[in-house]
């Protein structure tokens, strides 16, 4: 599918779709919330991985394949099958992005469902079942949350004195100069980075910077709600992030309004680690 015809299809069907499967499957997923769901460990022991997790997993798979049988499939808690790069389109799915928070009581974790074509995202739903919030965008239309339009903040970092809230790690924090940094207010760390990036679009942080090693599952959701709500997600080079390639792996990325990824990139120093 060429960009002209991703830009000019209408995705709301889809975008429906994906609302009722991630509503499906965060329901399923509220019911092992605080209940000590089994929990199992992978990579290397450095993630858990609960029975919440896969039990989303496969009521999204169940729902979103029936319906859609030629898209693609790309989970994190299913095995890749490569097929999806020959797909038109491709179902990119995180079925609770926060899963450490979840096992630990947080309530901010949520489901992400996008659906990509073209190496972008056309449609994405973030649902945080424990909070009652529903984050939905498609292309050419609204960034909503529970139906209700949203914005991202307008700092840009270069005007004016009032701080910047920031959501950020430590090691990220670190690369910018004192000067620069005296301005930051640091939030505190949300466990679930789309839903992190869903309070960019939201307002409710200005900017946030990612850590090396996030996967397309995590962002994909949330980089059309940001994009549609007027902010964006872009890489170190400053461009727009692809999705559903051989690798899904990411760098270091910044979120926030047009200008303050801007302002965050060009303040944005070499480790001063020595």
């Amino acid at each position: 599918m060429t960009e002209d015809e991703t830009a000019s299809r209408d995705w709301s069907a889809d975008l429906a779709l994906i609302e009722a499967a991630a509503g499906e499957a965060g329901a399923l997923a509220l019911s092992h919330f605080g209940q000590d769901p089994q929990v199992w460990w992978k990579n290397g022991g450095q993630s858990p991985v609960s029975a919440a997790d896969y039990a989303a997993n496969e009521c999204l798979e169940a729902l979103l394949r029936k319906a859609r049988p030629g898209y693609g499939w790309l989970s994190e808690e299913s095995r890749d099958d490569l097929s999806r790069l020959e797909a038109e389109c491709t179902f990119v799915v995180d079925p609770i992005d926060g899963t450490r928070g979840f096992l630990g009581g947080k309530t901010n974790w949520v489901v992400s469902v996008a659906v990509v074509s073209g190496n972008r995202p056309v449609a994405g739903v973030l649902v945080a079942p424990a909070l009652g919030d529903v984050y939905t965008a498609m292309e050419g239309g609204p960034a909503l949350c529970n139906g209700k339009p949203i914005t991202t903040s307008l700092a840009d970092g270069e005007t004016g004195s009032d701080p910047l809230e920031l959501c950020l790690p430590a090691s990220l924090a670190g690369r910018f100069d004192a000067a620069f940094s005296a301005r930051l207010r640091r939030s505190a760390y949300i466990p679930s980075l789309a839903y992190r990036l869903a309070l960019v679009a939201e307002g409710r942080l200005d900017g946030t910077l990612v850590r090396p090693n996030s996967h397309d599952w995590d962002l994909a959701a949330a980089d059309i709600i940001l994009a549609r709500a007027g902010a964006a997600l872009l890489d170190d080079d400053g461009k727009a992030l692809c999705y559903n390639r051989p690798s899904v792996q990411h760098g270091t990325l910044f979120a926030g309004n047009r200008q303050l990824v801007g302002t965050l990139l060009r303040q944005f120093g070499p480790s001063r680690q020595s």
